[in-house]
């Protein structure tokens, strides 16, 4: 009754399982739902499901004739299938981000809803997925949420590369605070750069290799060009004399992290690219501009689709879990903290000794639960919300193979496409773009005072 109806569900958790603070608990619960969804927009989008479920379940059409769902439940599978249940999911994460805008305070009535009644919020989930299948004209409704979709998943991705960015010149300005105290963090910092620009070099170099051949593959060959040109160019610009006047924190740090990023990128771009197939002298099919071992990768499509598929979507919900914090919300508004190795030691003691009391009394009434946001929230309610809207529109665009819709299902997601490949390459450079903003941006305002 507590689990479904109030917030003290995690306290009825069994003695062997660890501890655990209520805001993670939350954060848990709602990646949960995320997970199950996006489980079954997996399932829609399968072949091989949708043929099992036709040769194995008794009277198959006529439950599908039933529910009304087509003759051979034709409108529960493929990609308007997955939009209509991730416009379910969108709307469930929407409606709470209005709900939970402005709460500074875990006591609220607000609060209380976005923390407990969790049997509930399941049950509005499924019913706004199962309400979006009686949506009446589909087809006006398809097209506007197509283009919805795609403007809120380019969203989530620019999100990401903004925080990488801002994650870049943190850790070189944290470590560059700590050169103060100890010179060997001149020698770290040192010994990453050399790390990361080796990785992105040697990446390019073998891209070249193995993606590129003596005759043909262009395009390949422009794309590599271009790509460890723009590399070149941010570690030009992040080190020379009119930045570092502007931003003395400005380094070959965050420039070979951005590398790296960059070079990463690329390759799951060329990876993704459809295989071009030519004929040779004898007549025969050949494939060309994919490393000779990648003609093999396919062979068990299982296993392959399988793992591909859970490592996607277990680094869609980092990146969702990991720009929920709250330091992630101040960055995305211009609000940095200050470096993390300036913070005073008493301060640190303080902050210790009173976490230590605090969890002791916590413990004591609720034997496994912690309840950490008694002073105030620890992450933006709102803004957590937020995040899983865009990335429920990002995984709509991800499984459907983004304007490669008609014919994508899940079995060939890993074959390629030139809408992952377009939608890969313009992150790159938008990373890149947003990156040299952030050098160049001081230069061009000279009045306004920039954080980074």
């Amino acid at each position: 009754l507590a689990c479904c109806c109030g917030t003290a569900g995690c306290s009825l958790c069994c003695g062997c399982c660890p501890k655990i603070r209520q805001s993670r608990s939350t954060r848990f619960m709602y990646a949960l739902y995320f997970i199950l969804v996006v489980l079954l927009c997996c399932v829609m989008m399968s072949k091989t499901v949708a043929n099992e479920m036709k040769e194995h379940i008794p009277f198959y059409e006529d439950i599908c004739k039933g529910i009304k769902a087509g003759d051979t439940c034709e409108k529960l599978v493929g990609y308007s299938a997955v939009y209509r249940v991730c416009f379910g999911m969108a709307c469930f994460f929407f409606i709470f981000c209005l709900l939970t805008l402005k709460i500074n305070s875990s006591k609220g009535c607000r609060a209380h809803i976005h923390n407990g009644f969790w049997f509930f919020k399941l049950l509005l989930l499924g019913a706004m997925c199962s309400g979006a299948f009686f949506i009446p004209d589909q087809e006006t409704f398809l097209n506007a949420w197509r283009y919805v979709g795609a403007v809120g998943g380019f969203i989530f991705i620019g999100i990401q590369l903004i925080l990488l960015v801002e994650f870049a010149h943190k850790w070189n300005k944290n470590w560059t605070a700590g050169t103060a105290s100890n010179k060997l963090w001149y020698a770290a910092l040192a010994l990453v750069t050399l790390i990361m620009y080796s990785v992105a070099t040697g990446g390019l170099i073998l891209m070249a290799v193995f993606y590129t051949q003596k005759d043909g593959c262009l395009e390949n060959k422009i794309l590599l060009g271009l790509n460890g040109g723009l590399c070149l160019l941010i570690s030009i610009v992040a080190i020379s004399p009119w930045v570092q006047n502007r931003q003395p924190h400005s380094g070959l740090l965050q420039s070979g992290l951005i590398s790296c990023y960059v070079t990463y990128l690329t390759f799951s771009a060329l990876s993704s690219k459809p295989v071009e197939v030519v004929l040779d002298e004898h007549g025969k099919n050949v494939t060309i501009c994919v490393p000779d071992f990648g003609q093999d990768l396919y062979r068990d499509e299982n296993l392959v689709t399988g793992l591909g598929t859970t490592l996607l979507f277990v680094c869609i919900l980092y990146s969702c879990l990991t720009s929920t914090t709250r330091s992630s919300s101040d960055a995305l508004q211009g609000r940095y903290a200050a470096p993390e190795l300036e913070f005073s030691l008493h301060e640190l003691v303080l902050t210790l000794s009173f976490t230590d009391t605090e969890e002791q009394q916590n413990v004591k009434e609720g034997p496994r639960v912690i309840y950490d946001e008694k002073r105030g929230t620890v992450y933006s309610y709102s803004y957590f919300h937020f995040v899983f809207f865009l990335a429920s529109l990002y995984v709509m665009m991800t499984v459907t193979s983004w304007f490669n819709y008609e014919s994508a299902n899940i079995e060939t997601f890993f074959s390629g496409s030139w809408s992952i490949f377009w939608v890969k390459m313009a992150s790159c450079w938008m990373c890149v773009l947003l990156y040299l903003g952030t050098l160049v941006a001081p230069l061009c305002c000279p009045s306004r005072q920039f954080s980074v």
